[in-house]
């Protein structure tokens, strides 16, 4: 059976129906996660909950342990991985209150944020031209074709620094580029879970229309704005998070447990043994 994890986005500290059976605080060699995982089930699935910020979001975009995050979830045995993230809206039709669920990313982090576990002595290559699990989105459509909210089957998502929202000029440029939504924090998480050799995706629930949309008088965005948003947005994300969830049997066949194959270059032992027992979890099997 699958154990599912799920990552809490802005608003998204806790899940209605998770029968918690305890918490947990999980040491990794990269530091400390961002909160204690919330360990329990959903009917018979074994879920496990990580809210993003922390609880109180007490933890900037730029501040989280991405590495120590996705570490943890597959020390606890995690396979599937599901984001929920807030999210600006780049194009007319993608509304406030859809959800997007991505198929691609494009970066514009400073790189202040760790995105991959190797280093110190280990060099690997992952493929990364289908950045989440088809498999798992596409379960995540099907599960919710019948819910009342628009949801868009792929898109782009552009992973801007934060934590400031972005001028008009740089909304603009996105929007030429080809970009469907913006926010702050998904590209680090995709590629650490590619790494880690567990599915992958994102619910990118729309707060807004950033910053471009103002031909019509409308406001550049506000947190006020979002928070009244965020708060209709974590009820739709429950819901498709419980009807994922009970239709997790039904989710197809992928690779992603097999990324690391044919990936590390580094020779065994030419590792440093540090680096080896550190990230055993991550590449037993493939090295």
């Amino acid at each position: 059976m699958n154990k599912i994890g799920i990552i809490g986005g802005s608003a998204l500290y806790n899940l209605e129906g998770l029968e918690v059976t305890e918490r947990k605080k999980v040491k990794t060699p990269f530091g400390e996660p961002s909160d204690e995982f919330v360990v329990g089930k959903m009917g018979n699935q074994e879920v496990v909950f990580l809210p993003r910020h922390g609880r109180g979001h007490r933890v900037m975009p730029s501040e989280i342990n991405f590495r120590a995050n996705i570490y943890a979830f597959k020390v606890l045995g995690v396979d599937k991985l599901i984001s929920v993230s807030a999210v600006g809206s780049l194009k007319e039709e993608i509304r406030p209150l859809d959800v997007l669920l991505v198929d691609q990313f494009v970066d514009r982090t400073n790189q202040a944020r760790a995105t991959t576990f190797f280093g110190d002595g280990i060099v690997a290559h992952v493929p990364f031209a289908d950045p989440v699990c088809l498999s798992l989105k596409d379960l995540i459509m099907r599960s919710n074709k019948d819910l009342e909210v628009k949801i868009h089957d792929g898109g782009t998502y552009l992973n801007m620094e934060g934590p400031a929202f972005s001028t008009r000029a740089e909304s603009e440029l996105y929007r030429k580029w080809g970009m469907d939504i913006i926010g702050m924090t998904n590209m680090p998480e995709a590629r650490l879970a590619r790494e880690a050799g567990i599915c992958y995706s994102t619910m990118a629930m729309v707060t807004d229309y950033d910053c471009w949309r103002t031909e019509d008088g409308s406001e550049s965005v506000t947190i006020e704005m979002i928070i009244e948003t965020l708060n209709k947005n974590v009820e739709t994300a429950k819901k498709m998070l419980i009807n994922t969830i009970s239709n997790m049997s039904e989710c197809s066949a992928c690779g992603c447990s097999k990324a690391l194959e044919n990936t590390i270059i580094t020779p065994k032992d030419q590792v440093p043994q540090e680096t080896l027992d550190k990230l055993k979890p991550i590449i037993e099997g493939f090295i």
